[in-house]
């Protein structure tokens, strides 16, 4: 098995820190598409027309395939990176989530949930300079 530890931090980091935003990003949009899709659903009731009508709606068919891939690509990021150091660049999600909720659903963001970002990227920036 292929560490960074076994490949050298140095080089390794690098592409972990993209294989980890890719992973992250494709989180977040599958947050994004399933927040669009139940915009168009009724509320939740364990009846047919509820079931029905997820099933049939688009942004949450798309929403599972952004999910499926985001897990597809972290279990490649487990088999060759370590856990301490791959379980915390997941963080970036948050990032990404949160540009996303005030681009397309124009949500605010408070000054402390932006000084929440940044300890979150200063924790991904300390990863990658070990």
């Amino acid at each position: 098995m292929e560490t960074t530890a076994a490949v050298g931090i140095a080089g390794g980091i690098w592409r972990l820190l993209a294989l980890s935003g890719l992973q992250s990003l494709l989180l977040a949009s599958g947050q994004l598409t399933l927040k669009l899709s139940m915009r168009q659903m009724p509320h939740f009731e364990w009846n047919a027309r509820f079931w029905s009508g997820m099933l049939s709606n688009w942004w949450f068919a798309l929403c599972g395939l952004l999910f499926l891939s985001a897990s597809l690509l972290w279990v490649y990021i487990l088999r060759h990176y370590p856990l301490t150091i791959a379980y915390p660049l997941a963080s970036l999600s948050y990032v990404f989530a949160t540009l996303m909720a005030m681009i397309f659903f124009k949500e605010s963001v408070t000054m402390q949930q932006w000084l929440g970002i940044l300890l979150i990227m200063g924790g991904v920036a300390l990863l990658a300079g070990r």
